[in-house]
C-alpha cells in the first residue's frame, strides 16, 4: 500500500485486536480505513501514563504488521480493493559484501602477532617504518567477514601479508587465516645474513558459553624457510633451512570490560592458554606452550583509571621458546648510539635448541634482551589520567584534548631458564670473556628480578595513537640512566 494512502495516524486504530468483531462488510476499501469505520472509540483504551521496559519492548510499526496480519487471517472472506493496493515484489537475497574498514597509515607494527622463527643470530626482528594497507568487507547479514592487508618496509627488508575469512553465522565462529612474512636477521650466530620466508595456514574455532566467556582452539600449519644470501662464496654454498610445523592451540577467554574511551576500559579480562606444535621434517622436535594474562581496570573517578596487569608463560619440549625481556612493543628507536633496541651483551644459551622467539613487554627504563630464557613473569601498573577531558567532565570536541592522557607506571618482571629465576642455568648470567687463546667465563651476579619506573603522556593525532614514556630501570638494587621510548600502539 502507498504510505500516502495508509497513513499512520489511521493504522494505529486498527491495532485494537477485540475490534475485529464489529467489522461487518465484505468488502474493505481504502476509503472506509480512512473514514474511521472499522475501530469503535469504544474499543479503544486511552494510556494515560506508561513506562517502558527496556527488555520486553516491540516497535510500533512491528505491532501494526501483527495486527495487520491478524486482522487478516481472521477475515480470509474479505477482498480488499484491489484498484488501491500495490503488489509487492519479493527478490531473494543473495551473498553480497560491502566495505567496512580501510586502512592506509605508516606503522612501526607487524601486521599478525606470531612467533618469529629463532635463526640463532640473537637478534629479535623488529619491523621498524613501514606502510600498512589493510582492508575488511561484511556481508548485509553480518554473516561473513573478509580482511586482507599488506605491509612493506621502506627499506624493502621485509614484508608481511595476510588473508582471513570469518563465517559468524551460527553461534560457533569460524575463521580461517593465511599469514605470510618475510624478514632478513643474521644467523648461526655468526655475521651470516639470511632471509627467513614463514607461511602460516591457522584455521580456529570460537565457542561462547556465555557474553563474557568463550572457549577457543586453533589449528596451524607453518613453513619456515632460511636462506642465505650471497655475501661471500662460503653462504653461497650453504644450504637453505627448511623447517615444518604443525600445532594445536586451546584458549579460555573472559572480558567483562567497559570501554570509557581509547585505551579507556573498566572492569576485567583475561586469557589462559596452552600450545603444542611438533617439526614434521624432524623427528625427536617438539615444542610446548602454556601461559596467562589477566588485566584489571579499577575506575577510581570518572575516567581516572588505574590498570594493572599480570602476564607470564613457559616453554618445555625439545625445542623449546625464547623470550627476550625489556622495553614495549611497537618501539621506534630515535637513539639507537646510545640505547640499542636489542641487548646484545646479554648472553643466550644456544644449547636449548630453540624454535622460536617472541618479546615479553612491558619493561620500560632497558632495552629488549635484559634477560632472557624459556620463561617470563611481568607485572604493569599504570594510572592513566585523561587530564582535559577528566577536568571539562564531559567529552571534548578536540579528538586530541579528548584522548591525551598523562600516565605515571611501574613494571617488574624477569625471564628465567630452569626450574625458577635464581636457578644457575641462566646463561645472562654469565659473562664470557674472550682473549687470544683464553676463554674465560665470570659469575655475573646479575639479580634475576628487575624494575622499572617513570612518567609518560598519551595522544591521539593525525589518527595515530602516540605513547611518550620516560623510565628509569632498577637492576641489582641500581637506578640506571633514563630511557625515552616513542610507540605507536594502544596500552594494555
Amino acid at each position: 500500500l502507498e504510505s500516502t494512502v495508509y497513513q499512520d495516524r489511521h493504522v494505529s486504530r486498527l491495532t485494537a485486536e477485540d475490534s475485529i468483531h464489529h467489522v461487518e462488510k465484505k468488502v474493505i476499501s481504502m476509503k472506509d480505513i480512512a473514514d474511521n469505520l472499522l475501530v469503535h472509540k469504544g474499543d479503544t483504551i486511552e494510556l494515560q501514563e506508561f513506562k517502558i521496559d527496556i527488555n520486553n519492548y516491540i516497535f510500533e510499526r512491528e505491532k501494526l504488521n501483527y495486527y495487520n496480519n491478524q486482522l487478516r487471517n481472521r477475515n480470509l472472506n474479505l477482498v480488499l480493493d484491489s484498484t488501491e493496493t500495490k503488489r509487492l515484489m519479493y527478490i531473494d537475497y543473495t551473498t553480497s559484501f560491502y566495505p567496512i574498514k580501510l586502512v592506509s597509515q605508516i606503522d612501526f607494527s607487524f601486521l599478525n602477532a606470531s612467533y618469529q622463527a629463532f635463526t640463532g643470530g640473537a637478534y629479535y626482528f623488529n619491523p621498524g617504518l613501514n606502510l600498512l594497507f589493510k582492508v575488511g568487507a561484511n556481508d548485509l547479514f553480518e554473516d561473513y567477514r573478509i580482511v586482507g592487508g599488506v605491509r612493506f618496509a621502506t627499506d624493502f627488508d621485509s614484508n608481511e601479508y595476510l588473508l582471513s575469512f570469518e563465517n559468524l553465522k551460527h553461534q560457533l565462529d569460524k575463521q580461517l587465516i593465511f599469514h605470510r612474512q618475510v624478514f632478513k636477521n643474521y644467523i648461526d650466530n655468526s655475521y651470516a645474513i639470511a632471509k627467513t620466508y614463514t607461511n602460516e595456514l591457522l584455521a580456529s574455532v570460537k565457542y561462547p558459553l556465555s557474553q563474557t566467556l568463550a572457549l577457543k582452539g586453533t589449528a596451524s600449519f607453518r613453513h619456515d624457510n632460511s636462506v642465505y644470501l650471497s655475501t661471500n662464496n662460503e653462504n653461497l654454498n650453504k644450504p637453505n633451512i627448511l623447517k615444518v610445523w604443525d600445532g594445536l592451540k586451546a584458549e579460555v577467554i573472559y572480558d567483562n570490560t567497559r570501554k570509557l574511551g581509547t585505551n579507556l576500559y573498566s572492569g576485567m579480562r583475561w586469557k589462559v592458554f596452552g600450545e603444542a606444535y611438533r617439526q614434521i621434517n624432524q623427528a625427536k622436535s617438539d615444542l610446548y606452550v602454556v601461559g596467562g594474562d589477566f588485566r584489571y581496570y579499577l575506575r577510581i573517578h570518572r575516567t581516572l583509571i588505574w590498570a594493572n596487569r599480570i602476564a607470564g608463560s613457559g616453554s618445555f619440549g625439545r625445542s623449546p621458546l625464547i623470550y627476550y625481556l625489556g622495553s614495549v612493543d611497537n618501539w621506534i628507536n630515535l637513539n639507537k648510539s646510545e640505547n640499542p633496541t636489542f641487548n646484545e651483551s646479554v648472553a643466550i644459551d644456544y644449547s636449548q635448541n630453540y624454535a622460536y622467539q617472541a618479546l615479553s613487554t612491558n619493561l620500560r627504563g632497558f632495552s629488549q634482551n635484559i634477560r632472557n630464557g624459556s620463561n617470563f613473569l611481568v607485572f604493569n601498573t599504570e594510572l592513566r589520567w585523561p587530564i582535559f577531558r577528566y577536568l571539562a567532565g564531559h567529552p571534548l570536541g578536540s579528538g586530541f584534548l579528548n584522548n591525551f592522557q598523562v600516565v605515571g607506571f611501574a613494571d617488574v618482571g624477569t625471564a628465567w631458564t630452569g626450574l625458577h629465576p635464581f636457578s644457575g642455568e641462566n646463561a645472562w648470567n654469565t659473562e664470557v670473556i674472550v682473549n687470544g687463546p683464553m676463554t674465560i667465563s665470570i659469575d655475573a651476579n646479575r639479580d634475576p628480578i628487575i624494575a622499572g619506573y617513570g612518567f609518560g603522556a598519551r595522544a591521539q593525532l593525525l589518527g595515530y595513537f602516540i605513547r611518550l614514556d620516560w623510565a628509569w630501570g632498577v637492576e641489582n638494587m641500581k637506578v640506571q640512566p633514563r630511557m625515552f621510548y616513542l610507540s605507536l600502539s594502544l596500552d594494555f
